[in-house]
This record gives structure tokens, C-alpha cells and sequence, in this order.
């Protein structure tokens, strides 16, 4: 088993993912036995995707065979709704995990039935993709999983083992008549080109699995070179670091071989939660680091996730949302108000001399707009007015952050510019009361 180094007790929760299928059962039965010699809290959960018209059946099944185990068993049906270009598999795969996501606690474990098979499998599908060290690495035996972990404990059993065990104890398992359809790729693999594979590599299940074995072990390696480089390309953030958490410097990339810089911009986007782009866009990416440009704003994006390169730093975020141009909201300066389109919020604080006086604002209408163009204000000590345009530029405002900037207006005069500059005669002096903003993520 995996689970030497996880620091477990007595106390532990252990959530099966039960299928009901061969690997699963026995799976579920194993552990259930190993309560006879060891305390072990168990619970397991099927997910029902109704995908089938026998899945009510399945679920019932799986009840019984639950309660026979004495292990309690929660049913989750869920419906599949794949995003465009996504297929029916990769859609059920994401639900199941978020499903059982939820029923796994703090320092709790999710135990799946993956085996040797499954994991050759993977492998050859993520060689036939393209895919890279982490790819080939397949599935880990043990990672972390929302507050807790993920283990594989089977990923050195055949399936003809897991079989032969099934046997042996009498177990009945579901079979999944879909796991027999070729239109799916990793059952046309199972089906039609594993087993031909066989007649000349017998052992071609072990082989696979002690190559993702090494591929998993080179890409820590390269983790951890990219940790390190990681460290060094961070920039110190301006004024908007807050709304942009953790850019990379450009010059501090540029510094750094090519495999270098691709290796730590996978890393980068990998520890900030998206998704690692396709070699299309990494290139890129790489390519627009490259390109000499001073201020010149360049945005590169995916599905899940946008880079943007500007002043000589580089910036990722989910995909922006379109913001309405013609966006008027009422504020009482009292509650928060979140920005739609834009992902953050508008947050009034009492002050002292600073912000917007008060006595000022009066009992005015206070309202919120976004940039239609032409704005002007004169900033406190200043004698002309300024153009908005011009003082974001000057500010190095990031250009996708100007179009959603929250000006506050009071009576249809421009009063404040998010929390970035007051306009007279709305700025409190001092020891006069104020309202201060802050413009946060929400």
C-alpha cells in the first residue's frame, strides 16, 4: 500500500470510489478485509452518471454490497453536460472527481481502483497526444486531492490478477457494457491494439507502467529545477500586484535557456491552478517573451486561462468576461459592490483624510460606471485637469484592468478612480472624514 508516508491513524478517513466494476470490488473487499487486523474507517461512493439505463440498478447493487461489507455507501447521480469540444468521457471523468471531491475531508484519502492495465493504457493514450514528461508519467500513485489525497494502491496489479482474486472470493461485479465500445479511444486501445501488442511484448502492462515510473521521477527532477528558477523571475509587483498576483519578470525569463524558461512557464502556470497549455501556445508565449518590446501589450489565450505580457511583465488569469459597456450602478458607499465582468470588488473603508471627504459627497447619488472615454480629473495640489487615459498609461495600469476600472461618480461629476486617485473637490484634507475605497478580488 501507499500510504506509509501520509502520517495516518486510526482515525483517517478512507473514501473508496466504487464503481462497482472488477477493479473497483475488489478494491472495496480488500480493505473491508483488512479491518479484521487493522482499526480502518471506511466509506465508499458510488457515482451514478445515468449515462446507462441500467445505472439505477448498478447504484442498488452497490448499496447491497456495501451494507453485506458493512462499509456505508453514499449514492451521487450526477448529470454529464461535456463543454463544446469536449467529449462524453472526459465530461463524466471531471463531474465523477468533483463529486467525490466532496466527500473527502480534511487529511482524508480518496482510494481508486486504478490497476496496471489502466495505467499502460493511459500512458500509450498520452504518448499517441503528444504529451510530455508529466503526460508519460501517467497517473501518480499518490497525490493531493482538494484538502486531502488521492491513492492508487492498485497500479501494480494486472487486471488478469485483480480477476483471478475476484474469482477466488466470489465477488460479482458490474459490467459496463460502454467499456466494450470502440467509439471511445481508450476502449478501441483495450479492444483492438493492446492485444496485439501482447503477442510480441507479454509483459508490455509492466514495461509501460516502469516507464511512467521514470517519467514521473524526471519530472520531478524538472519540478524542481523550475522551483528554483521560479524564484528568481518573480517580480516585486506594482501598485496593481494585488489584482494581479505574482507576474513574472520578462528580462529575469529572457535570462534563462529556452528549455529553461518553457520548463518554469509550465510550472508557473501549473502552481497558479490553470491548466498547461498546448506546445501551440507555449510557443507562443515564449515567442512574444522574445520579441523586443518595451510596452507593447500582447495577449495569448486558451479556454482556461489567459497570459498577457506587458512593461516587461507577464500576467496570467482565467479568461476575462466581456464588461458591459453601458454598466451604471447605484452605491450607498456603505456595502461592497462587485464589478460584474471583472471579478473584483469595490470596498468602501472608514478613513481620515484620505479618500472621498464626507462632507463632500453630502446626500448626492453616488453611482458607479465603467470607461466610455474622454474622462478628465484634477488630481489634489493639481491646478489642471488631467486626461484619465494619460494617468493610466503614466501609472502603467495594466490595459486589460483600464476598461474595467470602477469610476465612482457623485451627482454625474467623476469623484474617484477606483482606489487609484480622488478628484477635487472630493478628496478629504486632513483629519476630515472620509470614506476610503479599496478595489479588491473578490
Amino acid at each position: 500500500m501507499l500510504f506509509g508516508d501520509l502520517g495516518l491513524s486510526a482515525d483517517t478517513p478512507f473514501t473508496v470510489a466504487y464503481s462497482g466494476g472488477l477493479d473497483s470490488h475488489c478494491l472495496l473487499h480488500a480493505l473491508a478485509s483488512l479491518r479484521a487486523v487493522a482499526p480502518l474507517r471506511l466509506q465508499a461512493v458510488h457515482v451514478d452518471h445515468a449515462l446507462q439505463a441500467a445505472s439505477a440498478g448498478w447504484a442498488r447493487h452497490c448499496l447491497g454490497t456495501c451494507a453485506a461489507l458493512d462499509v456505508p455507501c453514499r449514492v451521487e447521480r450526477i448529470e454529464v453536460r461535456p463543454l463544446r469540444g469536449e467529449g462524453v468521457e472526459a465530461a463524466a471523468r471531471e463531474a465523477r472527481y468533483a463529486v467525490l471531491m466532496r466527500h473527502v475531508p480534511r487529511a482524508g484519502v480518496l482510494v481508486t481502483g486504478h490497476q496496471q492495465d489502466d495505467q499502460a493504457e493511459t500512458v500509450l493514450l498520452q504518448l499517441l497526444r503528444g504529451a510530455g514528461l508529466r503526460g508519460l508519467a501517467g497517473m501518480p500513485g499518490l497525490a493531493v486531492f482538494g484538502d486531502g489525497h488521492i491513492a492508487r494502491p492498485l497500479l501494480g496489479f494486472s487486471r488478469a490478477a485483480l480477476h483471478a482474486y475476484a474469482l477466488a472470493q466470489g465477488l460479482p461485479w458490474i459490467e459496463d457494457p460502454s467499456n466494450q465500445e470502440t467509439g471511445y479511444r481508450r476502449n478501441l486501445l483495450r479492444q483492438q491494439f493492446i492485444p496485439g501488442l501482447q503477442q510480441y511484448w507479454p509483459q508490455m502492462q509492466a514495461a509501460l507502467a516502469r516507464s511512467a515510473a521514470h517519467a514521473a521521477e524526471a519530472a520531478e527532477l524538472l519540478d524542481g529545477i523550475a522551483a528554483q528558477d521560479l524564484a528568481g523571475c518573480r517580480t516585486s509587483g506594482g501598485r496593481t500586484q494585488r489584482l494581479n498576483p505574482a507576474p513574472l519578470s520578462v528580462p529575469a525569463l529572457l535570462g534563462l535557456s529556452q528549455a529553461r524558461r518553457r520548463n518554469v512557464l509550465r510550472f508557473w502556470l501549473r502552481s497558479r491552478g490553470f491548466l498547461a497549455p498546448s506546445s501551440t501556445h507555449l510557443e507562443e508565449i515564449d515567442a512574444c517573451l522574445v520579441r523586443d518590446s518595451k510596452s507593447h501589450h500582447v495577449r495569448i489565450a486558451w479556454p482556461q486561462a489567459e497570459v498577457h505580457r506587458y512593461r516587461g511583465e507577464l500576467h496570467v488569469m482565467p479568461p476575462l468576461a466581456a464588461v458591459p459597456a453601458d454598466l451604471c450602478l447605484d452605491w450607498d458607499l456603505v456595502s461592497p459592490l462587485t464589478i460584474p465582468g471583472s471579478g473584483r470588488c469595490l470596498r468602501p473603508v472608514g478613513a481620515t483624510g484620505q479618500g472621498l471627504a464626507r462632507a463632500r459627497l453630502g446626500a448626492g447619488s453616488v453611482q458607479v460606471r465603467l470607461r466610455a472615454g474622454g474622462e478628465t480629473c484634477r488630481l489634489p495640489g493639481r491646478i489642471h485637469r488631467h486626461q484619465l487615459k494619460k494617468l493610466l498609461q503614466a501609472a502603467g495600469i495594466e490595459p486589460w484592468l483600464r476598461e474595467r476600472l470602477p469610476l465612482v461618480y457623485v451627482e454625474g461629476e467623476l469623484a474617484a478612480v477606483a482606489d487609484l486617485w480622488v478628484c477635487e473637490p472630493f478628496a478629504a484634507r486632513n483629519e476630515e472624514p472620509a470614506v476610503a475605497l479599496v478595489w479588491e478580488l473578490c
